[in-house]
């Protein structure tokens, strides 16, 4: 089996976090996945509305892995009278998980400024009572408040910020003890195990007994990232997170085989075969289901009416949406589940 290089994984994955990707905002990633898919010598094309399909080779029986690299975030709403931003999520973002974060905003012309996500009142030496009593809330009390001297919504338009400008949350990632701590786990840690299987099986010159696509989406977390496939694919796997919790059988030291999420049952034989590769590899792996408010990249191109059977894998990740943990050991399941259901 193609061995998990865990240091260009988690090299890769620092590379993906340090180019911000709200959901709409793909030019930059894109253009850092091309660079990628260069160095490995893969070629690839770029879909029109954005999203980088790579060729894997083979033949026959075409297959598209799917990763993606958007991330949650915030949209400038409307500049207050205070020159603070009231915002709104991109993509399935809530307050309390954002509220004190760093962020970046980045305007039309091309500034970026730093600020911060705030409640209004912020101070709980001043006000007390109302931060304990009121649950954050975009539309109400939690705005963006700018690292600059700007006091009006006249001042804060004058640098250039307006409504429909992008923000990106800082992703603060570390490692300690093999548990990876960051926001974006979803999904850029598992596009860097993606991109080291594809390392690995270049190095090794291993060519899969399929043809097979890695489909790199920009629009997942809206629901819509790869409802545009190659007209031979016949199965597709999307490589996502699965998230812990209460009632869920997903460990982030394992990888999930994901049977069902909040829209539909995944595909019985392919899952079934996913299963079977994991047993036959001594791979550690749980079957789990996901819902209410879980999806995959495979569930648009279902409800698009594209005849493929479809999976989904991925690594135990808990604090989904959040300030995200998983594990070295996940992560390198998840690689290894692919590689041995590839037979690489």
């Amino acid at each position: 089996m193609i061995p998990f290089d865990e240091k260009y994984c988690l090299d890769t994955f620092r590379r993906l976090l340090a180019v911000d990707s709200t959901t709409g905002q793909y030019e930059e990633i894109q253009k850092l996945l091309c660079a990628i898919l260069d160095e490995l010598g893969y070629p690839y094309n770029v879909a029109r509305k954005g999203g980088v399909i790579a060729d894997l080779g083979g033949e026959g029986n075409a297959l598209c892995l799917t990763a993606h690299v958007d991330d949650i975030g915030l949209m400038v709403r409307h500049v207050n009278g205070d020159g603070t931003l009231n915002v709104c999520p991109v993509g399935g973002l809530y307050p309390f998980y954002c509220v004190t974060e760093n962020v970046r905003v980045y305007t039309r012309d091309g500034k970026v400024y730093t600020g911060t996500v705030c409640r209004t009142p912020n101070s709980i030496h001043v006000t007390e009572e109302e931060l304990r009593a009121v649950l954050p809330d975009f539309r109400t009390n939690v705005c963006v408040v700018l690292d600059a001297d700007t006091r009006s919504a006249e001042e804060t338009k004058a640098l250039g910020v307006d409504t429909g400008d992008v923000i990106a949350l800082e992703p603060r990632m570390t490692v300690s003890g093999g548990y990876i701590k960051s926001r974006f786990i979803d999904d850029k840690a598992c596009a860097a195990l993606l991109l080291a299987l594809l390392k690995g099986m270049k190095e090794s010159g291993k060519t899969p007994g399929r043809k097979v696509y890695a489909y790199f989406a920009v629009y997942e977390e809206i629901g819509h990232g790869t409802v545009v496939l190659p007209r031979d694919v016949e199965d597709m796997i999307a490589i996502d997170i699965a998230p812990t919790g209460p009632d869920q059988n997903s460990d982030e030291r394992k990888v999930s085989i994901f049977a069902k999420d909040s829209r539909y049952p995944y595909h019985w034989d392919l899952t079934s075969e996913l299963r079977a590769a994991a047993i036959r590899a001594g791979i550690p792996f749980v079957m789990d289901i996901f819902t209410p408010h879980y999806g995959t990249d495979c569930d648009p191109v279902i409800t698009a009416g594209y005849d493929v059977r479809h999976g989904a894998i991925g690594p135990g990740t808990a604090n989904s949406h959040g300030y995200e943990r998983t594990h070295m050991e996940g992560l390198k399941a998840t690689h290894d589940l692919l590689a041995a259901y590839l037979e690489l």
